[in-house]
């Protein structure tokens, strides 16, 4: 089954873990997540990747040795782990949770709905 981008999204989303993950800016795949007021709950995990790119002025401020080591396995605030999942209701998305802080007083990164995907036969 291939599937295909159905339409760009690219909003916030608040996750739901049945226990929350141990590691914050490591999270696994949510067990769901609310979009527009709406419960969405996952049932099947279809994929998991990241990506660990330095980019704009982040991409300069590292010295060349530690930058190959951060791209591959991250640093503080930098990177987002992807998800691509399947709902009850028999939606696929892909999600990802940004590891970049909103701001001084909020270290915290974000979880994003990133696109809906549709089976191509």
């Amino acid at each position: 089954m291939d599937l295909l981008p159905l339409r760009f999204i690219e909003e916030p989303i608040e996750p739901l873990f049945d226990q929350p993950p141990v590691i914050e800016k490591t999270p696994p795949c949510p067990d769901g997540f609310i979009w527009h007021g709406t419960t969405y709950r996952i049932v099947d995990r279809l994929a998991e990747w990241h990506d660990y790119a330095r980019r704009g002025r982040m991409a300069r401020n590292m010295a060349p040795g530690h930058a190959t080591t951060a791209a591959r396995r991250g640093s503080w605030g930098v990177g987002q782990f992807y998800f691509r999942v399947r709902t009850e209701s028999g939606h696929v998305f892909d999600l990802y949770y940004d590891r970049t802080p909103k701001d001084a007083g909020n270290r915290k990164g974000e979880w994003f709905l990133y696109q809906e995907l549709s089976a191509h036969t």
